[in-house]
C-alpha cells in the first residue's frame, strides 16, 4: 500500500509540474507524436501491401506454374534480351502434357482485349482468354452458373463463352444469361456459364474477361503473333520443385537445346512474386525503423534537453523538498515520471492519430492498411524505453544536488 501511495505521489508531483510549463510540455510531446505517428502509419501500410498481396498471390496457386517467354522478374535491360526468344506454342504445350509425370492438368492460354456486346448494352476491354477444358483445373475456373466448356467444345471449335461475373452483370443485369448470345469482336458466341466473383489481382479485375476455346479463339482473332502461356498444374504443392524441373528438362528437350545452352523460356511461379515482394518490403520496413527510430531519438534527447532545463529552474523547490525529507530516490522518480508521462501521452495520441491516417488512406486510396495491436505495443514500449534513457540523466543530475546550495540557488 505504501509503494501504492509513493508511487500515485510522485505521479501527482509530476503532472503538476507539466501542467506548470503546458507550452514546454506539449512542444516536448510533439516530437514523440510524430514520430510515433510516422512509424505505426507506414507499419499499418506495410501490412496492409503484406495483407493484400499474400491474399491475391494465393489465387495463383502453390501448386501451379507457367512456362512463358518471359520471367515475371527482369532488371535493367533483361527485356532486351529475352524478347528475340521464340514465343511458346499451342504445340508445346500439347507435347508438355504427353511428356510429363507429375502434373495433372495442362492448358495453353492466349488472351486478347475486345468489347462484348448484347442486343444494345457494351462492355468495352473485356480481357478474352482462349484456353482448353484443362483451364477449369489450372485456374480453378468453376462457373458459378452453368458450365465450363468441355473437350469436345474445345476440338469442335465451338462460339461458346464463359464470362466473368461483372461482364455477366451488365450485359443481362438480374436476367439469366444461360442460353444468350453476345458479341465478341464481331463474331457471336453463346454463354454457357458464369464464374464466381474473383475481385481484382495486382490491379487486373479478373471479373471484366470472358474465356473461349482455343481453337475459337484463333480462328476468330488469329494464331500468330500471340504470346501462350502454358499452365501446369502439379499434383501436389510437395511436388513443385520436382514439376519445375521435369518441365525444364521437357521444354530443353523439345526445343533441342544442348547442355551449353541456355534455357529460351522461363518457369514462372507464385514463390517468384513473394520473394521479389519480400525483398521490396524489407527495404521498405528498414527505412521505416530508421525514420522511426531517429525521430524518436531525436524526440528523446527534447525530452532531455527539457528536463535539464526544468532541472536548473527548479532547484530552489529540490532543495526545499530534500530539507522536508525528500529522498534521493524521491527527487529520482519524480523526474523519472515526467519523462515517461510525456512519452506516454506522445505514443497514445500518436497511436490514435496513426489508426485515424490509416482508416482515412484505405477510404479514399487504394492502399489498404492494417494495424495490429503487436505494432501499438511495441511502440509503446519502445517509446517507454526512450523515456527511461533520456529522462536517467537529468533525474540522476536532480537527485543529486545538495540541498543546501539548492536553497541558496537565486
Amino acid at each position: 500500500m505504501r509503494i501504492l501511495i509513493y508511487m500515485w505521489e510522485g505521479i501527482r508531483i509530476a503532472y503538476d509540474a507539466l501542467r506548470a510549463y503546458k507550452m514546454r510540455s506539449i512542444l516536448t510531446t510533439l516530437g514523440i507524436v510524430i514520430g510515433v505517428t510516422t512509424v505505426i502509419t507506414i507499419v499499418a501500410l506495410i501490412q496492409g501491401l503484406n495483407q493484400a498481396f499474400s491474399s491475391e498471390i494465393s489465387a495463383l496457386g502453390t501448386d501451379t506454374v507457367y512456362i512463358q517467354k518471359f520471367p515475371w522478374t527482369m532488371q535493367g535491360d533483361d527485356w532486351f534480351k529475352y524478347r528475340n526468344r521464340p514465343n511458346i506454342t499451342v504445340d508445346e504445350a500439347d507435347r508438355v502434357k504427353e511428356l510429363s509425370r507429375t502434373v495433372s492438368a495442362v492448358a495453353p492460354t492466349v488472351e486478347t482485349s475486345r468489347t462484348i456486346k448484347h442486343r444494345e448494352k457494351t462492355v468495352e476491354r473485356v480481357s478474352i482468354t482462349g484456353t482448353t477444358a484443362e483451364y477449369l483445373t489450372t485456374a480453378n475456373a468453376d462457373p458459378e452458373i452453368g458450365r465450363f466448356f468441355s473437350a469436345n467444345d474445345v476440338a469442335s471449335n465451338r462460339p461458346v463463352a464463359v464470362l466473368g461475373s461483372e461482364v455477366a452483370e451488365l450485359l443481362f443485369g438480374q436476367s439469366d444469361p444461360l442460353g444468350k448470345r453476345v458479341t465478341i469482336g464481331g463474331r457471336k458466341f453463346r454463354v454457357i456459364g458464369v464464374l464466381g466473383k474473383k475481385g481484382s489481382f495486382m490491379g487486373f479485375n479478373q471479373d471484366i474477361l470472358a474465356i473461349i476455346p482455343i481453337g475459337t479463339f484463333q480462328s476468330a482473332f488469329g494464331a500468330q503473333r500471340r504470346w501462350v502461356t502454358i499452365e501446369v498444374k502439379a499434383k501436389s504443392p510437395q511436388l513443385i520443385e520436382e514439376t519445375e524441373d521435369e518441365l525444364t528438362g521437357i521444354m530443353r528437350r523439345i526445343r533441342k537445346l544442348t547442355p551449353e545452352k541456355e534455357s529460351n523460356f522461363a518457369i514462372n511461379k507464385q514463390s517468384l512474386l513473394l520473394d521479389t515482394y519480400n525483398q521490396l518490403t524489407g527495404t521498405l520496413w528498414a527505412v521505416a525503423i530508421g525514420v522511426g527510430a531517429i525521430s524518436l531519438i531525436v524526440g528523446g534527447i527534447g525530452i532531455m534537453n527539457i528536463l535539464l532545463v526544468s532541472v536548473t529552474e527548479r532547484t530552489r523547490e529540490i532543495g526545499v523538498r530534500k530539507a522536508l525529507g525528500a529522498r534521493n530516490s524521491d527527487i529520482l522518480w519524480q523526474f523519472l515520471v515526467e519523462s515517461m508521462m510525456i512519452c506516454l501521452i506522445g505514443v497514445l495520441i500518436g497511436i490514435l492519430m496513426a489508426v485515424g491516417i490509416a482508416k482515412l488512406v484505405a477510404a479514399t486510396t487504394p492502399l489498404p492498411a492494417a494495424i495490429t495491436w503487436w505494432v501499438a505495443f511495441l511502440g509503446l514500449a519502445f517509446v517507454v524505453t526512450i523515456g527511461l534513457f533520456f529522462g536517467i540523466y537529468p533525474a540522476s543530475k536532480a537527485a543529486r544536488l545538495n540541498p543546501i546550495e539548492a536553497l541558496r540557488y537565486e
